[in-house]
Order: structure tokens, then sequence, then C-alpha cells
């Protein structure tokens, strides 16, 4: 096996050619740039509004809106990153084609890796939220579900290890039981699955109709929250602004992060899409850009009702309003999480199989993840695997464990989309007034050959001699500092190198902020995280050793 095979690059040429040009896909191109926004707002107003943005707001008081900036800051880079990618190179496989392009197989194949489980894991953790507004929606019509068909089996008997009284122990106590298990799974979560698998798989067009109208009720609902929710406001409560320093901000990065990553999907739908080159990046920051706006708002709104510390919960929105007394929204609020989290699993399911289709094209993967439905026109193979991949762990984990895992796979793939924009080869004059012409995303070139250093000097010195004066106990400086933040300690390094290699080399300043606001976000994840990941990319490359290296179409030609 020689090294240099490793870093193969599939050249732009070949990726269209299998896909690009929609006469060797056989996907249905119905999407319209209203379409791909819609499917971004679908995927990042979800889980991310309705659910984790308690854990958020818990642990960064009112200054979580600094966070919240921060990644839409971040995703704004990445999605331009996102862009010039989808003008070059309008296929689907997202950050895995991309990577293809720009680094080389194996790479590619860490980041397919690395998706397949964002998408996987991402709509177990929504499968989980769907599952407690819907059934507290139905407790609304007096409609009740027993205990043990409402949690999973890892709740309930953590539950009962700890002798905690509700629902997990009393699911536990009164579970059937088959061969001595206890028959215990959420059963609204694995219907739900189901559901949205089989509308996936029917078509591109039906699940394009279904998201549509699901965003306009939403965004209807949120805005319903926020105009109500404001009259309740008492800006006492903003106040300590970050009752736990900086780093109480940043410990939410792995809820508020989560949040954002909805906008990747929608350039997994580029074959789809009638007019991918100059729709695909529009429909990525527009939807962006809305959310944001939202989410901000929202925060406010929550922390400003009350005081953060009541915000821990697993449906924040409802809380609220409850300990308001304003019942009837409650209502409200549960039927718009519904609606919502239909919606982001729609597009998440829609996103993984045509990653799984894309990497089988190129051998990574058995062929029959390539099959396109003659009927349907959709990866019908993949997208029934992908049902099962999501289905199956609803029945043995917890909420708690996939939405670290699923944010930390998600921001390595955003840092290497990044890092791909600075490799690419510059276009001639001839192919940049093309696409001017034709209206394709050009991602615009600023020289960060001083620009870099400069906000590097300023950002740390901000740091060392302003905001401690503003925000005390933010950073603080001991013995075992550089033990207890060593990731940290390795940002810094980088940011140094990148100023250097920026200096030299004339580095496009856009996507390498995206870079290095993306890494820094990495630097707020647990050592957890970084162990279960290490974990699952070696999982990942025991596979692509044994089958995908051996099978690669690259290898064989």
């Amino acid at each position: 096996m020689s090294l240099s095979n490793l870093f193969r690059k599939k050249s732009t040429s070949v990726i269209l050619k299998e896909g690009g040009d929609g006469e060797h896909s056989g996907l249905n191109k119905v999407l319209t740039v209203k379409d791909l926004t819609f499917f971004g707002i679908a995927a990042i107003i979800g889980g991310g509004t309705f659910s984790a943005i308690g854990n958020a707001c818990f642990s960064g008081g009112p200054g979580v809106v600094f966070l919240y900036i921060i990644c839409a800051i971040a995703c704004g880079f990445t999605a331009m990153c996102y862009a010039e990618f989808a003008s070059r190179v309008p296929v689907s496989g997202s950050a895995y084609t991309y990577a293809y392009v720009s680094f080389g197989e194996l790479f590619a194949w860490i980041i397919g890796w690395a998706l397949l489980m964002e998408y996987s894991i991402g709509n177990i953790y929504i499968a989980f939220s769907w599952s407690g507004y819907f059934t507290n929606l139905l407790e609304s019509f007096h409609l009740h579900l027993p205990e043990w068909l409402t949690i999973n089996y890892k709740s309930a008997q953590d539950a009962l290890l700890a002798n905690k009284p509700g629902e997990g122990l009393t699911a536990w106590n009164t579970a059937p039981t088959l061969g001595g298990l206890r028959i215990i799974f959420d059963l609204p979560a694995v219907v739900i699955n189901v559901l949205i698998t089989y509308l996936v798989y029917k078509g591109t067009k039906e699940s394009k109709n279904f998201s549509n109208a699901m965003v306009y009720i939403k965004l209807a609902i949120i805005l319903l929250v926020i105009i109500v929710g404001a009259m309740y406001v008492d800006i006492d409560n903003w106040t300590p602004f970050m009752p736990n320093g900086f780093g109480g901000v940043m410990a939410g990065v792995s809820a508020v992060f989560f949040a954002y990553i909805g906008f990747d999907a929608v350039s997994t739908l580029a074959e789809e899409s009638k007019n991918p080159q100059r729709d695909l990046p529009r429909g990525m920051i527009y939807s962006l850009v809305i959310c944001t706006i939202v989410y901000i708002i929202l925060a406010l709104v929550l922390t400003g009702m009350v005081k953060y510390d009541l915000l821990g919960v697993s449906d924040p929105l409802a809380e609220i309003f409850a300990l308001k007394g304003v019942k009837w929204m409650l209502f409200i609020v549960s039927i718009a999480a519904v609606v919502a989290m239909t919606s982001v699993m729609l597009v998440f399911q829609m996103g993984q199989p045509r990653i799984w289709m894309t990497m089988s094209r190129d051998g990574l993967m058995p062929k029959k993840f390539a099959e396109i439905h003659p009927k349907h026109k959709t990866p019908g193979f993949a997208t029934i695997v992908t049902g099962l991949v999501v289905g199956i762990p609803i029945f043995f984990t917890d909420e708690n464990f996939v939405l670290d895992f699923t944010s930390i796979g998600t921001l390595f793939a955003f840092v290497l989309v990044c890092g791909g924009v600075l490799m690419l080869s510059p276009q001639s004059e001839a192919e940049l007034a093309e696409r001017a012409t034709k209206g394709k995303f050009r991602i615009p070139y600023i020289n960060s050959k001083y620009i870099f250093p400069l906000i590097c000097l300023g950002a740390f010195g901000a740091v060392q001699y302003f905001l401690p004066t503003f925000f005390p106990n933010t950073f603080s400086y001991s013995d075992n500092f550089f033990a207890e933040n060593a990731p940290m300690v390795v940002f810094i390094i980088l940011c140094i190198v990148m100023a250097v290699l920026a200096f030299l080399k004339n580095l496009s300043l856009i996507p390498l902020l995206g870079l290095i606001s993306c890494c820094y976000l990495l630097t707020g994840m647990a050592v957890s995280n970084w162990q279960w990941f290490g974990i699952w990319l070696v999982i990942g490359l025991f596979f692509y050793f044994i089958y995908g290296y051996k099978n690669s179409k690259l290898n064989k030609g």
C-alpha cells in the first residue's frame, strides 16, 4: 500500500460526469432556491429551538447570545466555503465530495464517516425530543401512553439505579416482561422514524411539499412565542449577563452548534436542484441568516422571562409558559415542536442516503447503496438502511450522549471544508467570468496577509486585558493552566501557524476565518466527546482499509 495512494484526489470533471450534470444521477431535479432555503430552515429550526436551547441558556445565562453569534459567524464563513464548493462541484455528497477534491481519498472517507454519524445520531436525538413533545400533545387531549412506551430503556434503567422517582422508575416497575427482559422503548420515536423514512423513500417532490408546509407553520408559531413571551420579559433576569463567565457560555457550544448544522444538509441535495451552482449557495446563506436572527431573539426572550437556572430542561419553551401560568401556550408550543422536529428529521433523513450513495459511486461503499429507485427516483436502498441506522439505536441509547457526539463530528467536517477552499486551485479569468455571467456564487477573495495576523493580535490582546475587566473570572491562570486548557493551547498555536502562512502565502481571508472560528468552537468540547469521536474514527478507518481502499475506483483505475 503506497502512502501517496491514500491522498489521491478526484478531479472536478470526473465528479461532474458521474452525477453533477443531471444525466447520470437519475435523481429528480425539482428544487428551487426557495425550496433549498426552506429545507435549511426546516433543518436548523428544530431540536436546537425546542430542546437544546434550554441547556445552552442554563449553562451560559443570557450571555449565551454571544455563543449564538459566534456560532453564526463561524457557520457564515463555513456556509460561504460550502457555497464555493457547491458552485464548482454541484453534486451530492456534501463535505465528503469537497474533501475528495481538495484533500484526497483518506480525508474524504473520514469526513464521509463523520457525516454519517452526524445525520444518523442527530436524528436519534431529534426523535427522542419529538417523542417528548408529542406525548405532551397527546396528554392535552387526555390521551395517555404507558410510561414504558414513552422512554428509552437506558433512561429507565438509569432511573432505577439512581432510585430516582419519576417516569423512568415508573416505566421500569410497570413494564411487561418477555423472557425475563423488560419491554421498554420509546414508541413515538420509533414510529416517527418509520414514517419519515417512508416519506423520503417515496420521493423528493413529496418531501419538498411536506417540508415547505411545516416551515410556514413553525415560523408562524415561533413568531407568536416571541411576541407573547416578550410581554413577560423582566430585564432583571438578564443580570448577571454571564453568571458562569465566558467559560459557562462556551460550555453550551454543543447545544448551540447542534442548532446550526442543518445548513450542511442542503448541500446534499445538489443533484435534485434545478440550478445548484446558483441556488445552493443562496439557499444555505439565506436559511442561516434567518435562523440566526430567530435564535438570538428567542434566547433573549427565554432568559428574560425566567432566571437562566430554571431552563435546564428538555422542553424549555413549554417550561417557561408553564412557570408563567400561560396554559394556552403550552398547546401551541407542543404543536410547533412536533412540526419543527418532524421537518428536521425529514431533511436529515434525506441527507444521509445521498452521502451513502456518493461514497458508493466511488467504490468506498457497496454498489447497492448507489442504486436509484426506478419509480421514485431516490436512493431507495440507502434510504432504508438509514432508517435502520437511526431506528435501531433508539431502543438502547439516550439523548444526552448523542447531542455532543453529533456536534463534534460536524465541526470537524466544517474545518476540512474551510481548509479545502484554501487548497483549491485558483480558477482562470475565463472560468471566473463564466461563473459571474451565469449567476454562480464566487467567494470574494480578500488577502489575509496583514489582516489575519492583526486580527489574532487584537483578539489575544482583548482576551488578556479587556475581558477580565468586564467579565471577572472568565479566564484564570494557574500552575495547571496548560494541562487544564490543552485544547485552547493547541488553538493558540494553530492561530500563530496560520498567521505565518497567511503572511507568506496570501491566503484568502474568509475560508481562513471559517477554519479558525470552527477550530475555536472545538475547544469547547469535553474530553469525553473527543474520546468517543476518536473511537468512531478508528472504526471508520478499519472499514476503509478492509473494504474501501481495495474497492476504490481510483485504486482500480
